[in-house]
């Protein structure tokens, strides 16, 4: 099976220093929602991983969270998109719980539910924690330069085997590129 992990907010969508805390406010980056589309043409199953204190902050529901999710999965499926399931961690960063990023309980928790190593398994994010519970986790960490991305890149301290892209559509350019290059040498 091949699988994608990306970050919501950000990588999917534009980020907010105030959280995204209602439908109205979940706007997709341009290009990121067929992004996903080529994904699952090449057989990709694209999972989604993301923090959202905003719930134990009371900032927002769950039921507000479950409306937001469902408009990314209705305009997903505009262009063509599928994302197969979205993980989420409702805690603040001093809950200590395991599946707050950068810990990597969460992603275990997909491979858990996918009956998958992720080993290799390419991760996209634009913070740091993103990338650090991907590397943990045995992923291959993808660093895009939208939401806080450029911050994270100029700040330092990648996991190794960082790779930096544009966007999520660049790194899908990249991904596909690769996987074509190596189909048309084998």
């Amino acid at each position: 099976m091949k699988l994608i992990i990306l970050d919501r907010d950000g990588v999917i969508n534009y980020d907010s220093d105030e959280f995204i805390k209602s439908p109205d406010e979940w706007i997709p980056i341009p290009g990121s929602l067929e992004a996903i589309a080529r994904l699952n043409q090449a057989g990709y199953r694209v999972i989604v991983a993301t923090n959202q204190s905003g719930i134990a902050r009371g900032l927002f529901t769950i039921v507000t969270l479950n409306a937001i999710h469902q408009k990314l999965h209705a305009a997903a499926q505009q262009v063509g998109a599928d994302i197969d399931a979205i993980f989420f961690c409702p805690h603040a960063a001093d809950d200590n719980c395991d599946c707050r990023k950068p810990k990597p309980g969460m992603l275990h928790e997909i491979a858990q539910r996918f009956e998958v190593s992720l080993k290799g398994v390419p991760t996209v994010g634009d913070s740091l924690r993103d990338l650090h519970a991907g590397f943990v986790a045995g992923c291959s960490p993808h660093l895009v330069l939208t939401g806080k991305g450029e911050k994270t890149r100029d700040k330092g301290g990648l996991p190794p085997g960082t790779t930096i892209h544009a966007d999520l559509a660049s790194f899908v350019d990249d991904l596909l590129k690769k996987s074509a290059d190596v189909q048309s040498s084998t």
